[in-house]
């Protein structure tokens, strides 16, 4: 059992004796210098008042009733006004080596979401023009958070909405027919608010293929309805070879105009009506939004008839619902931020708690070269494509730089950097340790040495502070899985790795492997490089990177 898990089971029983229980504010976390021990709890300090006693003195009949009970800690200790530290027994650490070898490739997965279920929408970008890299970080985002979930036992399903309807199409199908037209060797010009991207001009020829010049004989709707669809079936055909080359999925593609198609749109909308959440004024549709904590009523259909997109948003959710999902999770880029509270309150207004909902909000992409930014704009058509920067970069370091930070803070991603192969590089020094292990491996192999096995694990020797520096930290991953779940928070995982990883390059400038004093030891140091390299695999694995042999 994990540490903080069992500890905190112990103090509950402790506690529990006493006639208490555990309080909300109360936490277990390392000290912040070890020498007070392994964990630290304020259990004491939050109980005092309840109990009427002086926290030291409860801390002090805490600490008694679990020195009676048989448990793997070695030194319980009161410190400053309350605090209870504790220091585990050696063999405690050791035991998580037989744990991550039993486990394998399975170490750190868990039944802590219990199979609820979870829909996760990410990228979702209109098909209108190839993926960029903005897109390319949401993308790794959801991707990797549906393999954290999954690992900690919650049952996703992975999905794109494609909006394919709407002005946006619209707009896309007038600027592939002037681009045909151009080809025809008609004289037509692109407005300020077309689509300016060269690629359109590929999906034009594309249509002049198969078409000739027949569409300049059609009915002008006619000819740019064809030239809508053509443009988006290339492009959407283009946005999922995209992804997947960069290891992403999506199981399911949700069309837009599929709602509207099947009224489910005026449904939801007649359905608002019946139980008094939208209202008639000034010849619109308005949402009561304010009923449920946004700051203003929100139109829903305009005075013109025309729906609005939070309209067909609202009906989206509502069919999320509907297909049985407890838990809706939507990774949308930064600038919607003020469109959170209105679908929180939509929600609510479909009978579903707030927190139904999550939505994770991405930051653009600087993208820069040698510190200098690189200039995009999707509708001027300048900008670097996704699939520019995983040829330049490679899938691994492009994942692991998305992810190398909170979803919501900027992140300026500089092309040369992230090619270079140093330690300052977040991806390499990773990387890096794995080969590093597996470097060593085929060292020993070399040198006649065999490597340890399941069945003949040897721990003795392992008990210097870098050795204990390991073991602790392989035995917080599984804690930090679930706490990446709980909190839609990829980047747990790769600021884990980079802790374990820098643990292991630390290893290496204290201790020998190979050339330690006795066999015995070096079987124990090759155990625990083991241990390490599989957490480095399963970590990397959940943010969709590699675990390369050599660099």
């Amino acid at each position: 059992m994990y540490a903080k898990i069992q500890l905190k089971k112990l103090l509950q029983a402790a506690i529990s004796k006493l006639g208490l229980s555990w309080p909300e504010k109360a936490n277990i976390e390392p000290p912040r210098d070890l020498k007070f021990g392994d964990l630290a709890c304020n259990v004491a300090m939050m109980l005092s008042k309840e109990a009427g006693k002086n926290p030291r003195q409860l801390a002090q009949e805490i600490k008694e009733i679990l020195s009676n009970l048989e448990s793997p800690l070695e030194k319980i200790e009161i410190a400053g006004p309350g605090f209870l530290n504790f220091t585990f027994k050696k063999f405690y650490w050791l035991e998580i080596i037989n744990t991550i070898a039993e486990q394998k490739d399975r170490y750190g997965a868990s039944t802590f979401g219990k199979g609820a279920k979870v829909q996760i929408e990410y990228v979702s970008a209109n098909p209108t023009g190839p993926l960029h890299i903005g897109h390319g970080r949401g993308a790794a985002v959801g991707d990797s958070l549906t393999r954290i979930m999954r690992f900690a036992g919650y049952d996703v399903s992975t999905e794109y909405y494609l909006n394919d309807a709407g002005i946006q199409m619209n707009i896309l199908g007038e600027s592939t027919w002037i681009r045909y037209q151009n080809l025809c060797g008609v004289k037509a010009s692109l407005e300020e608010h077309h689509y300016q991207g060269e690629y359109l001009i590929e999906t034009a020829r594309q249509v002049f293929e198969e078409h000739g010049r027949a569409l300049l004989d059609m009915d002008l709707d006619h000819g740019i309805s064809i030239c809508r669809k053509m443009a988006m079936d290339v492009i959407l055909n283009g946005i999922k070879e995209d992804l997947n080359l960069f290891r992403v999925e999506h199981q399911h593609w949700f069309s837009e105009l599929s709602l509207i198609q099947k009224d489910k749109v005026s449904y939801t909308l007649e359905w608002l009506q019946d139980k008094d959440l939208a209202y008639e004024k000034d010849d619109a549709l308005w949402f009561k939004s304010t009923d449920f904590g946004d700051d203003k009523d929100r139109v829903l259909k305009k005075s013109d008839g025309s729906l609005t997109y939070f309209a067909s948003d609202i009906a989206y959710h509502q069919n999320k619902f509907d297909r049985g999902f407890e838990l809706a999770v939507d990774i949308w880029g930064a600038d919607h931020h003020g469109y959170v509270p209105r679908m929180k309150a939509a929600v609510q207004a479909l009978g579903k708690t707030e927190n139904s909902l999550q939505v994770i909000l991405v930051q653009l992409v600087n993208l820069q070269r040698e510190g200098h930014q690189i200039a995009m704009s999707t509708r001027a058509g300048k900008f670097v494509t996704l699939k520019d920067v995983i040829q330049e970069v490679g899938i691994d370091a492009c994942r692991f730089i998305f992810l190398s930070r909170k979803s919501d803070s900027h992140l300026d991603f500089d092309l040369e950097v992230v090619k270079r192969k140093t330690m300052d590089n977040p991806v390499y020094y990773v990387q890096y340790a794995h080969a590093r292990i597996c470097s060593l491996f085929a060292k020993a192999q070399e040198m006649g040495i065999t490597p340890p096995t399941d069945d003949t694990l040897v721990l003795n020797g392992l008990d210097t502070p870098e050795d204990i520096e390991l073991l602790k930290k392989l035995h917080d991953f599984p804690e930090t899985v679930s706490s990446s779940a709980t909190n839609l928070s990829p980047h747990y995982i790769s600021f884990y790795l980079m802790d374990l990883a820098g643990c292991l390059h630390k290893y290496y400038t204290v201790h020998s492997v190979l050339k330690a004093e006795s066999s015995e030891l070096i079987q124990a140091r090759m155990t625990l490089f083991q241990a390490v390299a599989r957490v480095i695999r399963n970590g990397l694995n959940l943010l969709g990177v590699y675990a390369p042999e050599k660099m």
